[in-house]
């Protein structure tokens, strides 16, 4: 069945906080969700220079294992864009290098090791936290310039003033989630099951649990579970004899496919809500997608919004890859237009650049500088004048959908 998405945006629950980084900091607020960027503008002489040569981007991503959905959609969506800017970029070309780390930190730092070999100059990635945690602290000390599409945990940016996040991070997935259920009046108890060996849940459920006490929203169960869990019957029990009528799931979307299966075993019905993790559930090999039903989750990303770039990249996707992109493929079709913009904007502010044969520090040197102007802005599928703080956290607001009849449909 062909999934609808409609969102819904919620502005003015984002807040990021900011950490002085690079050569510039200041206060400059960027009106659009309310968040300040931590940046400063520059005025900026245009020298109308322009951009030549061949960029070497090279991805990181899980495109075997459990996690393969994620990755193979980062890979699909940067893709697309790389076709598109080398069909539309003049004499700026993009030569783009796909490597599977399989959701593991050690292979993740290897596929790192084989892209520097290769002579990256920039990087999309990593797809998921763990790994981007590990990569990002070689390629911080290396000087690689890194834009993750996915990995949204406060520790892949910090004290890493060249990697940055085309996804909003993990404090406002938390926030903005605990917001939205009070505000919506979704639920008087809630329950959170969330993966303690597991950067990106962790970081979600502390901020979730302190904006809901903020609010006033009771929680009533919380729970843990590793890696390796595949029983969570003491979870949904705890929550189901607690009372809960809400179990918030900042976790991916196999450990919840199994949470579903074992709540309706049990005849447990509560709202189940989800971040963007989740996002992929529904193409789940094997997955009832009944399961889901009534499934709550946020997401920056509406495959169904009526916007002509959101529906070129669609028409596209669905054309190579015959199924609608989630919101993965969608934050990476937006990272490499991300860096070839600021390239541009480079161009322009300083005149004429070929990159080809240019080091990956002296490219890093670029990117950082352009990224942590507040001028700077990029329109992409996933957010309208998206700009970024100086500690790497993009601004942008998140979107809620709920799973209706197996297809995602707006609140």
């Amino acid at each position: 069945m062909k999934k609808k998405v409609i969102a819904l945006v919620m502005a003015g629950i984002l807040a990021m906080s900011m950490t002085a980084c690079g050569s510039q900091a200041g206060g400059q607020t960027n009106t659009g969700s309310g968040a300040e960027t931590g940046s400063t503008a520059v005025s900026h002489e245009s020298k109308g220079g322009k951009l030549t040569g061949t960029l070497k981007l090279g991805v990181i991503g899980p495109l075997t294992g459990a996690a393969a959905i994620y990755g193979n959609a980062v890979a699909n969506g940067a893709q697309i864009a790389v076709d598109e800017i080398n069909e539309n970029g003049g004499d700026f070309k993009i030569e783009i290098n796909p490597q599977d780390d399989e959701h593991d930190a050690e292979k993740s730092v290897n596929a790192y090791n084989t892209l520097k070999d290769w002579g990256v100059q920039a990087i999309v990635g990593c797809v998921t936290t763990t790994p981007c945690v590990a990569v990002s602290a070689e390629a911080n000390n290396d000087r690689v310039f890194m834009l993750t599409p996915s990995a949204s945990s406060t520790d892949v940016t910090k004290g890493k003033d060249q990697t940055f996040q085309l996804c909003f991070s993990d404090p406002n997935q938390g926030s903005a989630s605990a917001q939205y259920i009070v505000d919506n009046k979704m639920a008087t108890k809630v329950a959170i099951i969330y993966n303690n060996g597991d950067a990106y849940s962790t970081g979600i459920y502390q901020t979730f649990k302190d904006k809901a006490a903020q609010l006033g929203l009771e929680i009533v169960s919380e729970t843990t579970f590793t890696d390796d869990t595949t029983d969570f019957t003491v979870q949904v029990k705890d929550a189901q004899d607690k009372g809960a009528d809400l179990v918030f799931l900042p976790i991916y979307y196999t450990p919840a496919s199994m949470i579903l299966k074992q709540a309706k075993d049990n005849g447990y019905a509560p709202t189940f809500f989800g971040v963007d993790g989740m996002d992929g559930i529904l193409t789940l090999e094997g997955f009832d997608a009944s399961l889901a039903e009534g499934v709550v989750l946020l997401t920056p990303f509406s495959a169904d919004a009526t916007d002509d770039l959101t529906k070129n990249f669609v028409t596209k996707y669905q054309a190579a890859y015959g199924e609608l992109p989630n919101q993965f493929a969608a934050d990476a079709y937006d990272c490499p237009y991300a860096i070839y913009k600021a390239l541009q904007t480079y161009a322009d502010w300083n005149g004429d650049l070929d990159v080809t044969g240019m080091s990956y520090e002296d490219i890093c040197k670029i990117l950082k500088e352009v990224f942590v102007d507040a001028s700077f802005s990029v329109d992409g599928v996933t957010g309208d004048g998206m700009v970024w703080s100086a500690n790497g956290e993009v601004n942008k607001a998140p979107k809620a959908m709920i799973i209706k009849d197996g297809a995602y449909v707006g609140l």
